[in-house]
């Protein structure tokens, strides 16, 4: 509530106060609100962090479990080529079909990226 000068008391009031000590005043509650922000922020990202550690788990349990289906989809495809073509033969065909599969999705990503930024 703002003072109206029929309510200025003397006894409370700062400007007997020196210049120096209402400044450094000044600076600690400046700094004590920055902690407090500070710490504001801290709390908030520590209960997101807690609230995405189980999704997270979660999801990188579920990318091994993919990389292995992929595996095993690799696997299943060699060894069919190598009872068409032979064993190395299938494999190679395997590893290169694959390699170019990863090498368009790596160039098309680098593309996107090149575009986007």
């Amino acid at each position: 509530m703002l003072k109206t000068p029929s309510d200025h008391d003397p006894a409370t009031d700062d400007s007997d106060r020196p210049i120096g000590l209402l400044v450094h005043e000044l600076i600690e509650d400046g700094k004590a609100y920055a902690l407090a922000e500070l710490d504001y922020v801290k709390a908030i990202a520590a209960a997101k962090a807690n609230a995405l550690k189980l999704p997270a788990i979660l999801f990188g349990v579920a990318v091994l479990f993919a990389l292995a289906a992929f595996v095993a989809l690799v696997v299943g495809i060699a060894n069919g080529l190598a009872t068409l073509i032979g064993p190395l033969a299938g494999g190679l065909v395997a590893c290169l079909l694959f390699a170019a599969i990863a090498g368009g999705l790596g160039w098309y990503g680098m593309m996107r990226l090149r575009r986007d930024l």
